[in-house]
C-alpha cells in the first residue's frame, strides 16, 4: 500500500518576496475547521544564520492555499530560549484553544547542509549543556487563531536533543498523552539501539511523567525513528504516522495503531513504508531523500498527510481512511 501523491505538489513553494521565506517553506502542521484547512508551515530565508519562523496559509479545499500575510505569524524571541528557530509545529486542539508542540534553539542552527557554515554563537565552559550545545528542545505554544501565539515554554528536557513532539488531540484516562523522540536515549540502558518514539502522561501538559519506550526501529528500511502527525482517534486505534531513516539517510513514512484505552500498546504496524521519496523535489533540495509528515486530517472520508519534502516544500499526499485502516489490521502484532 501506498500514499497517493498529488499530482500538483508542492503545494506550498518557496517565496522570493518574502525574505523570511524565500529559501524553504517545509514540514506544516495543518487543521481543518469550518471548512477551511489551516496550515502553520516552517519557513526560513536565505540567511546565513538560518533563522526560522512560521507562516500560516489557507485552503478550502486543502490543496490551494493562500498566504495569510507577507508576514511571519511566530518567529524566533528576541531573547528567550527559542531565540535562534522555530520549527516543525503539531497541531491539536482542546476546546477552543490550539496546543502547538515545536521544536526550538536558542541559537539559529546555521546552514546545516552547508559544510561551511558560520558560528551563530560562542560556547563556553559554564553555560548548561542545552546552550552550549545548542540542543534542540521542545515547547508548547497556544493560539486562538493561530496568528497569536503564548509561548508556555520547554515541556522536554533541557540536557535532551528531543523533538517529534506530538500530542494526542483528547486526554486518555484522565491524563493527556505525549510522543518524542530523545536522541541520546539509546543503548542497553533504553532497551534501543537508535533514537525511537517514547511515550509519556502529563495532568497539565507541562509536567511529564516518566517516559516508556513505545517503538523503536524493527525493518531493513528503519534506524531512527521518531514520531509524525497527532493521532487520529478511529474504531480500530489510534492512527500515527512516523518518520524512519536508514542507514543511507533517506527518510520514509511508517504507520501504527495504537489501543484506544492503553496507547503504550501496539496493535499493528506496517512492515514495509507507505511513503518515500520519488519526485525530483522531494530528492533533490536542502535535504535530499526526505519525505516528512506533520499534519494530518480527515475530510470526508479521506485521510489528508501533509509533509516537508527534501527540507524546502510543503506536499500533501491521500488515501481513504477505511484503506489504511484496513490495510494496518492485517499487520496486527
Amino acid at each position: 500500500m501506498k500514499l497517493k501523491k498529488y499530482k500538483n505538489n508542492p503545494i506550498l513553494k518557496p517565496n522570493p518576496t518574502n525574505e523570511w521565506e524565500s529559501l524553504a517553506v517545509c514540514n506544516p502542521g495543518v487543521w481543518y475547521e469550518n471548512g477551511k484547512f489551516y496550515m502553520l508551515y516552517r519557513a526560513a530565508g536565505h540567511d546565513l544564520t538560518h533563522y526560522v519562523h512560521f507562516g500560516l496559509a489557507i485552503s478550502e479545499d486543502g490543496f490551494n492555499f493562500e498566504r495569510v500575510s507577507k508576514k511571519p505569524v511566530l518567529s524566533p524571541s528576541p531573547d528567550g530560549p527559542d531565540a535562534g528557530c522555530v520549527e516543525d509545529p503539531r497541531i491539536v486542539k482542546y476546546g477552543d484553544i490550539f496546543y502547538i508542540t515545536y521544536a526550538y534553539r536558542a541559537y539559529p542552527p546555521g546552514q546545516y547542509w552547508n559544510k561551511n557554515k558560520i558560528k551563530t554563537y560562542e560556547p563556553n565552559e559554564n553555560m548548561p549543556v542545552c546552550l552550549k550545545e545548542n540542543i534542540t528542545n521542545s515547547g508548547l505554544l497556544m493560539s486562538k487563531d493561530l496568528i497569536h501565539f503564548k509561548r508556555l515554554g520547554r515541556i522536554t528536557k533541557a540536557n535532551l536533543d528531543d523533538r517529534d513532539v506530538i500530542l494526542f488531540p483528547e486526554k486518555i484516562n484522565g491524563k493527556y498523552v505525549m510522543l518524542h523522540r530523545p536522541m541520546q536515549w539509546v543503548g542497553p540502558k533504553y532497551g534501543c539501539e537508535y533514537p525511537s518514539i517514547w511515550i509519556s502522561f502529563s495532568e497539565d501538559l507541562m509536567v511529564w511523567e516518566e517516559s516508556k519506550l513505545l517503538a523503536k526501529a524493527e525493518y531493513e528500511w528503519e534506524t531512527k525513528i521518531g514520531g509524525s502527525t497527532p493521532p487520529i482517534k478511529t474504531e480500530e486505534g489510534w492512527l500515527t504516522l512516523y518518520h524512519a531513516v536508514d542507514k543511507k539517510g533517506i527518510y520514509r513514512v511508517g504507520a501504527m495503531l495504537l489501543d484506544l484505552k492503553d496507547p503504550t500498546i501496539i496493535i499493528a504496524r506496517t512492515k514495509e513504508f507507505i511513503m518515500e521519496p520519488e519526485y525530483e523535489y522531494e530528492t533533490k533540495g536542502i535535504y535530499n531523500g526526505c519525505v516528512f509528515p506533520t499534519g494530518n486530517v480527515v475530510v470526508d472520508g479521506i485521510l489528508y498527510i501533509y509533509y516537508g519534502a527534501a527540507d524546502m516544500y510543503c506536499c500533501v499526499a491521500t488515501i481513504e481512511l477505511e484503506a489504511i485502516l484496513e490495510y494496518l489490521t492485517r499487520n496486527k502484532i
